[in-house]
């Protein structure tokens, strides 16, 4: 038997034995809270037991009809565990207003045996809950840590039953029942975040720490590796990965399989029980890339012309710039929504493009290109050029060096009434006011939205 059956063997013998006892003593005794504590327990026992099945079912290697293994076993457990423990504490609630309301009779006789019950109970449940911490940290089990978390929300109900008989001796008898009440909510409390938990997983949610790690993991390789895409999923504390990188066309295949055993291993060092899976696709060449490109941006409507297409390879990310003719009359609210489904369009059509630039202009105007030698720029002067035009400072100003020379990239806030025809006329009056002024940027290329 595994460790981890082991560890949910001992919590059902323990659930049993604390249900007879609190049984007894509620019954004895009169008290809810001693029955609430019952009924929690018996969400524990159910609890163990799917958690006794589910980790053993969990154990069993992958096969044809499970490829990735069992793990997510555990997790349908804490789901069904959390779902019970709702109802019961639905139940235990409701039981409790009634009598604090007046609406249902019960007298609590706080015997001292109760209040040794409960002692006795305290202590069990910080055994167990300890006991199931260690072991679900040790084997990296779901259902173990959310039988440890229960455990201690039992710790802490139990605390509050113990209060509740220590007032009612005194004679407060509604104490009994608000503990009871507090019971209930710790157990709503506790359901609810192992709903939240299990359900990401069942539903295959990226894990936001794994797949940092990861990323950071394939980023620090030398030499450095173009990554596609990375899809990730978790069950049963191991994390699984789909990674598809790009190699240069003309790698031999050694090339390609050394690059993605590199990967493996990055992947491996960052998330040690992680199963990896790489992908090698050949990189396109610039001409195939633009093709798609601009494949992807006529299936726009209203989409007229597209001239000035510039892919470029900045750093890590793959860059695209492109002037987008539409019809001169047309509102520049709507022409700035046509440019974000065209940068939409590409990104969605073409995965290796990071980002689109797009530039507007009116069907009747043709785009001009410049090729100067690259120098130094004076940030400072461009962004009063384009205050003194617009009465505002841009939105986003970037430079980048390129082999045609230095590119700016200008994005200008206007009024949504503004139409496209005077959009441009602004655009273009800066454009020839940055080339007046510097004249070693190789081309300006503004973007005008709302």
């Amino acid at each position: 038997m595994s460790p981890q059956r082991r560890t949910a063997l001992v919590s059902i013998v323990a659930a049993c034995v604390l249900i007879a006892v609190k049984l007894v003593a509620g019954i004895a005794t009169g008290s809810l809270g001693l029955l609430s504590e019952a009924a929690h327990s018996g969400t524990d026992l159910i609890a163990a037991l799917l958690t006794f099945v589910a980790v053993g079912v969990a154990a069993q290697p992958a096969d044809r009809g499970h490829a990735y293994g069992h793990g997510k076993a555990e997790h349908l457990a804490a789901l069904a565990e959390a779902a019970i423990l709702v109802l019961a504490s639905l139940a235990i609630a409701w039981q409790a207003l009634l009598r604090l309301f007046g609406q249902a009779h019960g007298q609590v006789d706080p015997r001292w045996y109760a209040l040794l019950v409960v002692v006795f109970v305290m202590v069990v449940d910080a055994i167990r809950a300890t006991v199931s911490y260690r072991a679900g940290e040790r084997y990296s089990s779901p259902a173990l840590q959310a039988n440890a978390l229960h455990f201690a929300s039992d710790f802490a109900g139990s605390t509050a039953v113990l209060l509740g008989l220590l007032a009612a001796r005194a004679g407060y008898q509604w104490a009994d029942s608000a503990a009871a009440l507090f019971v209930a909510g710790l157990v709503l409390l506790a359901a609810g975040r192992l709903m939240r938990l299990n359900v990401d997983v069942l539903m295959d949610r990226v894990p936001p720490e794994a797949q940092e790690a990861a990323l950071a993991a394939i980023a620090s390789l030398e030499p450095r590796v173009e990554l596609r895409r990375l899809r990730m999923r978790q069950a049963a504390g191991r994390q699984f990965a789909d990674v598809v990188i790009g190699v240069p066309p003309g790698a031999a295949v050694g090339q390609g399989h050394a690059a993605a055993d590199a990967v493996e291993e990055a992947v491996h060092r960052a998330l040690p029980l992680s199963d990896v899976v790489v992908h090698v696709e050949p990189q396109q060449a610039e001409p195939a890339l633009r093709e798609r490109v601009l494949a992807a941006a006529q299936r726009v409507p209203r989409v007229r012309e597209i001239h000035n297409l510039t892919v470029l390879r900045v750093g890590p990310k793959t860059e695209v710039s492109l002037h987008l003719k539409l019809p001169g009359e047309l509102p520049l609210e709507e022409a700035h929504a046509v440019a974000t489904e065209v940068e939409r369009e590409i990104i969605e059509a073409v995965p290796e493009v990071d980002e689109v630039q797009t530039h507007l202009e009116p069907l009747a105007e043709a785009g001009e290109g410049r090729s100067v030698q690259e120098e130094a720029v004076d940030r400072e002067l461009v962004e009063q050029i384009v205050r003194e035009t617009t009465g505002s400072p841009p939105r986003e100003l970037r430079f980048l060096n390129t082999d045609r020379g230095l590119l700016a990239y200008l994005t200008l806030g206007l009024d949504a009434s503004t139409s496209l025809a005077e959009a441009h006329t602004r655009a273009s009056e800066i454009e020839e006011r940055i080339r007046r002024e510097r004249p070693d940027i190789a081309d300006v290329i503004v973007h005008t939205e709302p």
